[in-house]
């Protein structure tokens, strides 16, 4: 058998057990090459944000750990990947590049030229399923049709053939006689510096495979009983918080399932619920491949005519956390310190912005892009469209979310707001939720000085009803 070597390329899959890839480049018996390449290059893809750069930075310190306890090692290299795959080719003598698919428009598009130009070199190019249970072309309607409306879309899931049984881990990992030149990882500048305001990030996060293994089984061991009602209260641990090590590919979602099967076969509750967020995300991974735009352009053309305002003020407000409504304003503090914010105050939040605010949709997908640790293309712009009614199977535009009440149902104790908008915490539960409504003594006894200490709200919730209203009647007839 020729010994001349193989390239396993990764990208979104940094982890070595049920990577496809891996398997077939380690299954050749020949030396592999694991290669990373950080593009920020290629045409139409979006760059990541300073978060997703963060976690990149430690998840592949963690895969590089991985592959050396398995004698082998990580090649880092920056620039276009199909240029650096030939560069990689010529260094080496490789003869095959495996890799597992991506589905997001521009990574699509990249990938069949570099397939065809492997090709046409000679070159065997594989690409191996990617990190979605169910394909985007393999779950269709009964005429053809890809699904447009989340409940049909998830019983065809269930009534599909389950997920892959994940693969074990390559027990043998082949070794090239000589490496390529690999680049220093701390070269990229993937970490925050002047200043460093991940120390947050650092507290609340392990990426890497390892750490997404922790967390599954640290979620499946808790109370799984009381996630279905649970996970919408921000003060409960009940939530899976595997959406940056999903995004990432430090866990797969054939992994999740399989454990999840498992949990529910000894009795375990609300597992039905966690499973149809599995496939939510598969339904948005869906509609991005079927609807390449979804990032930029309304799902809903009528949405195009939609008058939205220009506001930069209220945006820089919305964005610190100082938009005087504590549920808002404690969700956006929680994004900024940790990468991460709770679903159901993600929700509160982007309403906010869109109906209160009447700011685009598009302000705040670029905002969690950049400050999400799972910041994903196809989750982050389905579910802006979805909050925005401009998406497909999106939430009315008129249901427009009172921050008021949202806050006094899901946080009622204030335990949430608490931790993060300390300068109200002394009020009493009572108030806590609308402190400008507070008596004078009562604030006085907080110690809390409206406009001094915290904002009196940016805008009146009522009139701003009101006015979101009128805009959706402006568009409604078109």
């Amino acid at each position: 058998m020729s010994q001349s070597p193989v390239i396993c390329w990764f990208r979104r899959d940094l982890r070595l057990a049920d990577n496809p890839a891996l398997t077939a480049a380690a299954g050749t018996g020949r030396p592999v090459i694991c290669l990373y390449v950080l593009d920020d290059e290629t045409p139409g893809e979006w760059r990541m944000g300073g978060a997703s750069r963060w976690w990149l930075h430690n998840a592949l310190e963690a895969l590089a750990t991985d592959l050396h306890k398995r004698n082998n090692r990580l090649i880092l290299r920056r620039g276009r990947a199909d240029e650096v795959l030939d560069d990689v080719i010529d260094e080496s003598g490789a003869e095959a590049v495996y890799w597992n698919r991506l589905y997001d428009p521009a990574e699509i598009e990249r990938d069949k030229r570099i397939k065809a130009a492997l090709k046409d070199r000679g070159l065997m190019a594989e690409s191996c399923r990617g990190n979605l249970g169910f394909e985007p072309w393999t779950i269709r309607t009964g005429s053809g049709d890809p699904y447009k409306v989340f409940s049909p879309f998830l019983k065809a899931c269930l009534a599909a053939d389950p997920p892959a049984a994940p693969l074990p881990a390559p027990e043998g990992i082949g070794v090239p006689g000589d490496w390529p030149a690999s680049e220093d990882l701390d070269s990229w500048g993937l970490l925050p510096t002047k200043p460093d305001w991940a120390g947050g990030l650092r507290d609340s996060w392990t990426p890497g495979e390892a750490g997404a293994a922790d967390r599954l089984e640290s979620f499946l061991a808790g109370d799984l009983d009381d996630y279905a009602k649970g996970r919408n209260y921000p003060d409960r641990d009940v939530t899976s918080r595997l959406s940056p090590h999903l995004h990432f590919g430090e866990i797969s979602v054939n992994q999740i399932w399989q454990r999840i099967d498992f949990a529910e076969k000894d009795g375990a509750k609300s597992v039905g619920k966690f499973r149809s967020e599995v496939v939510w995300r598969e339904f948005s991974h869906h509609l991005l491949f079927h609807f390449p735009d979804l990032p930029e352009n309304n799902w809903r053309r009528k949405f195009d005519d939609f008058p939205w305002r220009e506001d930069s003020d209220a945006l820089t407000a919305w964005q610190k956390g100082r938009t005087g409504y504590p549920m808002v304003d404690a969700g956006m503090r929680e994004l900024w310190h940790t990468g991460y914010m709770h679903n159901r105050v993600r929700m509160i939040a982007a309403s906010f912005l869109i109906k209160h605010l009447l700011l685009h949709w598009r302000h705040g997908e670029d905002w969690f892009w950049d400050t999400l640790v799972d910041a994903d293309l196809a989750n982050n712009s389905a579910s802006w469209q979805w909050v925005a009614g401009s998406g497909a199977d999106a939430a009315p535009y008129f249901r427009i979310f009172n921050p008021i009440k949202q806050g006094q149902d899901y946080d009622p104790k204030g335990v949430y707001i608490r931790r993060w908008v300390p300068e109200i915490a002394g009020l009493p539960d009572k108030h806590l939720h609308a402190p400008w409504e507070a008596p004078a003594e009562v604030l006085k006894v907080a110690r809390v000085e409206l406009d001094r200490d915290y904002p009196r709200p940016i805008v009146d919730h009522p009139a701003a009803r009101r006015r979101a209203l009128d805009a959706f009647e402006a568009i409604k007839g078109s």
